[in-house]
Formats: C-alpha cells, sequence, structure tokens
C-alpha cells in the first residue's frame, strides 16, 4: 500500500511538472554519488530548472498523452531529468559543463515544445546566447533603425538650410536692405503721387483764402474809423 502511494505521488509530481514546462532534458547518472547529483541539482536550480532522479516506469505513464511523450524515448537505464522552467539554453549549457568535468554525466536527450532532442540538439541549445543575451540583441536590432531615423530627420532640416545658403551665395548673396527701399521709392505708384500734388494744391488755396481776408478786414477797421470821425466833426460844439 505505501509503495502504491508512493509511486502515485510521483506521477502526480511529474504531471504537476509537466503541465508547467514543456522542456525537459534527460541525463544518465550511473555511477554519479549522491552529492554529486546533490551538486548537479543545485546549480541546476539556479537557472530555472528541476533537477530530480525518477523511475522510467513511472515518467512514462505520467507523460503518457502529454506534449512530453516524445521523451518516452530516452528513458532506459538510470535516469535523471532535469525540467526546465528558465532559460533553456542556460541549462543545457550548464549540463553540457558538469558533463565535461563528469563523463559519469551522459546527455542523452530530450523534450521541447512537443519535439524530441537528441544529444546533438542539447549541445546545439548550449552553444545558443543567453536569454538575456538575445534579448540585448533583439533591443539592439530595433534601436538601430530608430536612432538612423532620427539622424535622417535631423538632417533633413540641415540639409534645407545648407543649400539654401549655397543658392543664396550663387546668386550673389543677400540682398542689402536699402536697395529694396530704393527701388520701392523709384516705382511709387501714380496715384499716390497725384494724392501728394492735390494736398499741396489745397494746403496752398487756403493759404490764399486766408491773404484775400486779411486787406478785407484792414478796409472794413478803416472805413469804421473814417464814419467815427465824420460823426464827431458834424456835432456843434458846446
Amino acid at each position: 500500500m505505501k509503495i502504491n502511494t508512493a509511486k502515485v505521488a510521483t506521477i502526480d509530481e511529474v504531471q504537476a511538472k509537466v503541465a508547467v514546462t514543456t522542456t525537459a532534458v534527460v541525463t544518465e547518472y550511473r555511477g554519479l554519488t549522491v552529492a554529486e547529483i546533490s551538486t548537479i541539482r543545485r546549480q541546476l536550480r539556479t537557472l530555472g530548472a528541476d533537477y530530480k532522479v525518477f523511475k522510467n516506469t513511472l515518467v512514462r505513464r505520467a507523460i503518457e498523452g502529454t506534449a512530453a511523450e516524445p521523451m518516452t524515448a530516452f528513458l532506459e537505464g538510470p535516469t535523471a531529468i532535469a525540467f526546465v522552467e528558465g532559460d533553456v539554453s542556460a541549462v543545457a549549457k550548464a549540463l553540457r559543463d558538469l558533463a565535461k568535468s563528469s563523463p559519469k554525466l551522459v546527455l542523452k536527450g530530450g523534450v521541447m515544445d512537443g519535439k524530441a532532442l537528441n544529444a546533438k540538439d542539447i549541445a546545439a541549445l548550449a552553444d545558443l546566447p543567453s536569454r538575456d543575451v538575445l534579448l540585448a540583441q533583439f533591443a539592439g536590432a530595433l534601436a538601430s533603425p530608430l536612432r538612423t531615423m532620427a539622424s535622417l530627420i535631423k538632417a533633413v532640416p540641415q540639409n534645407f538650410a545648407y543649400g539654401l545658403s549655397a543658392l543664396l551665395d550663387s546668386k550673389g548673396g543677400p540682398v542689402a536692405s536699402s536697395e529694396p527701399a530704393a527701388e520701392s521709392a523709384a516705382e511709387t505708384p501714380a496715384g499716390v503721387e497725384e494724392a501728394a500734388s492735390a494736398a499741396s494744391d489745397d494746403a496752398a488755396a487756403d493759404v490764399a483764402e486766408v491773404a484775400e481776408e486779411a486787406p478785407a478786414t484792414e478796409v472794413v477797421a478803416e472805413t469804421e474809423t473814417t464814419e467815427a470821425s465824420e460823426d464827431v466833426a458834424s456835432e456843434p460844439a458846446e
């Protein structure tokens, strides 16, 4: 009864791992000590992978009908599986380096998104840049066209200014401010001249009217003075 319960628990554990990731790497650990396996597990855990020893029969039952089922082809001999939730290439690289330092650790294959991975595929994943490096490269590829566009936009007004300056130079430079004024003075419309002439004539007429009225006033004053003298002379002396 206890054995059956343990088997059910293992099947449930594998199914839970398959439910959260479709990527796993199968290794053979024949000859590795418990301490060595624990070291590998701790190192892979920092990369987002859970490395653990499983019985092949229980794993086959757990992954049957799931996206991880192609992994069944590698479930032979003492098996330890790394279920990957983090950077796949980083985990593959770590396992490859560990296998180099400890030949007893053998990379057999795995599964990714429902497709089986052989040992060469795992090695190819290990050669890929890490997720952070890929993101940085992708961001750089996006930023490069934006920087180019910004440079082009900035160059448009500059090129226009240069072209305008060259055009003015070819025409002898900018025209002095006095020339347009002289031209405008030389080309005064006829209507303006006529208005000025009319204004002058009106002023002259006003002056003439004032001049004509002045003598008339003097004559009236003189006449009034004469009449007053005559009145005085005609009165009898007392």
